[in-house]
């Protein structure tokens, strides 16, 4: 470049100390540019760097690596992401909707929203009713859903009427190819394999509380805290709602929150 413009001005006829001042000035004006550059290359590249870092944590947070499903009627799913935040409320019926309308818990962490849950006026309204309450821990890491699980339950311990369990996601996607939660799903099979008739849509419209006096029914025994957190035997339900298999089959045991049981 600098040659380029030093044989420019030799085919320049002009006074050597005027076309040596002229060059200087051209070099300096280089030089210059070149400088200025600089700062704009390291500030976009910084940029870039940031957005990488930003874009790259807003998706790890917004991922969901486990479920918790609330169900008493309403049924609710809350997505919770690695860092133990809740990222998403969905309601799987009509009252499940409806108390999601109510609720502001994204972003807090799971056992702060499994408590404001259990605190609303609608839920303690239910429970005062002798309504039953099922919150499962739904994930396929089993180290860190036994934690989640010993964290719901210590919310659950105060609350009558609550039972705790934790499962695998094989079947959640069946679950909601049926228009339910997990939990209600999770009951739907048990109730199917005493009456084949049922379908999910009446289960669907049914408080928790309906379906287990109802298992109870037909199984000829109570609707206990420990029959609510049992597994449920393999059994095949009257109806698929896609590509379900046959049988049931939960990860870990069932447990159940240590506070009031119902009679």
């Amino acid at each position: 470049m600098h040659e380029e413009i030093r044989a420019a001005f030799d085919s320049v006829h002009a006074e050597p100390e005027l076309k040596a001042a002229a060059l200087a000035a051209v070099a300096r004006r280089a030089r210059r540019q070149r400088s200025s550059a600089r700062p704009v290359r390291l500030a976009l590249a910084t940029a870039a760097c940031a957005a990488v870092v930003v874009l790259g944590g807003g998706w790890l947070y917004l991922t969901p690596t486990a479920h918790i499903s609330i169900d008493v009627n309403p049924s609710l799913e809350l997505g919770i992401n690695r860092f133990d935040r809740v990222i998403s409320v969905q309601g799987w019926n009509d009252d499940g909707t409806a108390l999601a309308e109510t609720l502001d818990v994204k972003n807090l962490t799971y056992t702060q929203a499994v408590e404001t849950i259990l605190q609303s006026e609608t839920i303690t309204a239910l429970v005062a009713q002798d309504a039953v309450v099922e919150i499962g821990v739904i994930g396929d890491d089993d180290t860190r859903c036994a934690q989640m699980l010993a964290g719901v339950e210590s919310c659950a311990e105060a609350h009558r009427n609550t039972h705790c369990y934790q499962a695998g996601t094989q079947e959640v996607e069946e679950a909601h190819e049926c228009g339910l939660s997990y939990g209600k799903y999770r009951a739907y099979r048990e109730l199917a394999a005493l009456d084949p008739t049922v379908t999910p849509e009446e289960v669907q419209g049914m408080t928790m509380r309906e379906i287990r006096d109802r298992i109870a029914a037909l199984s000829g025994g109570a609707a206990t805290a420990e029959s609510a957190a049992e597994p449920a035997a393999d059994s095949a339900p009257a109806q698929d709602c896609g590509n379900t298999p046959q049988g049931q089959q939960q990860k870990g045991p069932g447990h159940h929150g240590a506070g009031h049981h119902e009679e």
